[in-house]
């Protein structure tokens, strides 16, 4: 199975190849620049296997949660490329993604949402695949949880920008922590090509990222009034 990967959910770009279980991986810093980068990343992957779209089985994305901008950006572009080529698509968790990275059975995720949140989520592997034993959430920091049983990491830049908040209060119920773990293609590649083997490509008309904020106006203040209402 041939497979195309994009990801553009945080600060970070990059673009993935899978070829029957081989990676070839692009990954930059981009900031704003994910518009103007993501394209020629994917034309030289392309290149350097001496594929064209045409060839792939399908496209991958990072779904979310994530920047609002930067997944709208990695749809539109898988869209764009599957319509092209008459390919199917899949999304990826990018919490599940950073689960992925870290070689432990259980993860607890947490991705820095800005405005003094985070996206988080729990993770535990069952085979070749992970089930959410907490699902994917936009909260506040002190709201993240360990859930109980088991030898549990801590993974995902969370615990790097709002390390005061969450290392004090879960560090002493986890193994380990590693706050350098991001979404990442080349990460996502695996879990692209497990959800293609379960059957889960979708026509890319129904693709669509995961938006876990629906108001981005309130303040820091306002959001702790509603999740104390």
């Amino acid at each position: 199975m041939n497979l195309l990967i994009l990801d553009t959910s945080t600060e970070y770009c990059s673009a993935a190849l899978w070829l029957d279980g081989r990676i070839l991986a692009f990954r930059v810093l981009a900031e704003q620049r994910h518009s103007s980068l993501l394209l020629p990343m994917v034309d030289e992957l392309l290149r350097e296997a001496g594929l064209t779209l045409r060839q792939l089985d399908g496209i991958g994305y990072g779904a979310g949660p994530g920047s609002f901008t930067g997944l709208r950006i990695a749809c539109a572009v898988t869209q764009g490329l599957a319509f092209g080529a008459d390919l199917p698509v899949v999304g990826v968790s990018t919490l599940e993604s950073i689960a992925a990275q870290t070689g432990a059975d259980r993860v607890l995720t947490v991705l820095d949402a800005r405005m003094a949140e985070v996206y988080w989520a729990a993770y535990q592997r069952e085979g070749e695949s992970w089930r959410a034993v907490s699902e994917p959430q936009l909260a506040l920091p002190e709201s993240v949880a360990v859930p109980g049983g088991g030898d549990w990491v801590g993974a995902g830049n969370g615990f790097a920008v709002l390390g005061d908040v969450l290392r004090p209060r879960l560090a002493p119920q986890l193994v380990r922590i590693d706050d350098t773990l991001m979404p990442d293609a080349a990460a996502m590649a695996a879990l692209a090509a497990a959800a293609f083997a379960r059957g889960e490509g979708i026509d890319a008309a129904l693709a669509a990222p995961i938006y876990l904020r629906d108001k981005v106006a309130l303040t820091v203040d306002e959001r702790r009034l509603k999740k104390t209402a």
